[in-house]
């Protein structure tokens, strides 16, 4: 993995039960790990629903591996990226070598 190609700044968000001053709880989305990453695979395609354009973009982000990065799932985790939030499609471990981890994200839409 060349580290020159990690330029981006993305933060993985976990899904977490949090607690407020009164003791409701409620799902909320919190900070988990911040690394820099290198995007590719930007595709994806805009489709017409009712009368409005929906943009399905893919994309995928090569980040570098350690203990707290293996832990990510598709079902828990999200993707903050340049004031856009990504849903984790599927999570690459790269052959298991324990030296990239590779995340193919869809957009959310909003």
């Amino acid at each position: 993995m060349d580290i020159a190609l990690l330029n981006v700044k993305i933060v993985i968000e976990k899904n977490a039960v949090v607690v407020d001053e009164i003791g409701n709880r409620k799902n909320s989305w919190v900070s988990y790990y911040s690394c820099f990453a290198t995007v590719g695979g930007e595709g994806g395609k805009e489709t017409a629903v009712a009368g409005i354009t929906v943009d399905d973009s893919d994309i995928s982000f090569s980040i570098r591996y350690c203990k707290k990065v293996s832990f990510i799932n598709n079902t828990e985790y999200r993707v903050r990226f340049d004031g856009e939030i990504y849903n984790v499609l599927s999570v690459d471990h790269m052959n298991y070598k324990k030296k990239s981890l590779k995340l193919r994200c869809q957009k959310v839409r909003r």
